[in-house]
């Protein structure tokens, strides 16, 4: 049975790389093109744009189970990370796992008077304590594929009064959850949303969870009572105040890739790209590799970063991680992909790739 539209994708190689970027569905680089010609010839409509914006926050939103007025729109994780930081007192606390991805903990770390600790992930809900003012962690580590326990620190923050921070970068999109579970959450739209880069994506409290909206500009003004000259005099309501002036094309073409995420359904992505990772993990097993442990589409193969390169003249692109080698199956792969870097492992191993050794 065919996941995908029949049209939407059709890749050169063998993509398994969604965790570091989604590749762009067909009807979103239509619509990019299509914004790319009306902004060369001079037909760019304001307000169709606006309501692009809001049908992109009302899809979000929808995806991620919570209020559209409770979603703000961005460009990057590590800014929105930098707005929760500035509102934290001095000598908060914030506790993050080993490893986290750079742009969610570097904005706490270089926040004067703030304390970062990091604890191995599997240690993250039993570290929390007094001290803790806030946890910031992803649900998917981009590292190596490992998930988190989010009922466990979700419980261990409310125990101790602390805020939560959850990255679903590398989730939102496949794995069941719900944005309102936790005070706040930051997602990058261009891995498994399958958006444009420059698309990202903050929910907040209602009550705004104590942010100041430092960056707002005319898209974070209540637009009946604020003109576009002088300082903003009123700033919308809810989440939108915490607006960073949206990147417009990749804003414009995010509407349909949200649309296609939401159109094959949460469940249908999951069991696609589950099944994939499965048949992957079951191929490295026949080839004696171990990756690590994990219930995830990102696989990782601990010490195998050498092989990239091989994989790369075989057509399959992957990354390299941690010394790790890192594989991310999503909505565009196939058997056929799984099987095709399972041939290119077996083929490579060598002791400059880190297989060799591990071969049964």
């Amino acid at each position: 049975m065919e996941l995908l539209p029949r049209g939407e994708y059709a890749p050169s190689l063998s993509y398994l790389n969604t965790a570091s970027h989604g590749l762009l569905p067909a009807r979103a680089a239509a619509r990019l093109r299509a914004a790319l010609a009306e902004t060369q010839e001079g037909r760019l409509d304001p307000r169709a744009n606006a309501a692009a914006l809001e049908a992109v926050r009302a899809g979000y939103a929808e995806l991620a189970e919570i209020s559209p007025e409770r979603v703000a729109l961005g460009s990057g994780v590590a800014v929105h990370a930098a707005l929760i930081a500035a509102a934290l007192p001095p000598g908060s606390e914030v506790l993050c796992p080993e490893d986290e991805y750079t742009s969610l903990v570097t904005p706490f770390a270089r926040r004067p008077g703030i304390r970062l600790r990091e604890v191995p992930l599997a240690e993250l809900a039993g570290a929390v304590d007094g001290a803790t003012a806030l946890v910031a962690f992803s649900a998917v580590q981009s590292l190596d594929g490992r998930t988190a326990d989010l009922p466990a620190v979700r419980a261990a923050a409310r125990r101790y009064g602390a805020r939560t921070l959850l990255d679903t970068s590398q989730a939102l999109g496949w794995l069941p959850m719900s944005a309102g579970d936790f005070d706040f959450t930051v997602c990058a739209g261009y891995k498994w949303l399958l958006c444009p880069r420059g698309t990202s994506f903050l929910t907040v409290p209602e009550d705004g969870g104590g942010l100041v909206p430092l960056h707002a500009g005319l898209t974070a003004a209540d637009a009946s009572r604020s003109g576009p000259y002088g300082p903003v005099a009123e700033l919308a309501p809810g989440a939108r105040r915490f607006d960073e002036s949206p990147a417009l094309l990749p804003y414009l073409a995010a509407v349909e890739s949200l649309g296609l995420v939401a159109e094959l359904g949460r469940p249908a992505i999951r069991a696609h790209d589950m099944a994939l990772a499965d048949r992957f993990r079951a191929g490295l097993a026949r080839l004696g590799l171990a990756a690590v442990p994990g219930d995830s589409p990102i696989v990782s193969v601990p010490g195998a970063a050498g092989a990239e390169a091989r994989l790369a003249a075989a057509g399959v692109r992957v990354a390299a991680r941690g010394g790790g080698l890192r594989a991310a199956f999503h909505v565009y792969n196939t058997e056929a992909d799984v099987d095709r870097a399972l041939d290119a492992l077996g083929d490579a191993r060598q002791p400059s790739d880190g297989l060799a050794s591990r071969s049964a």
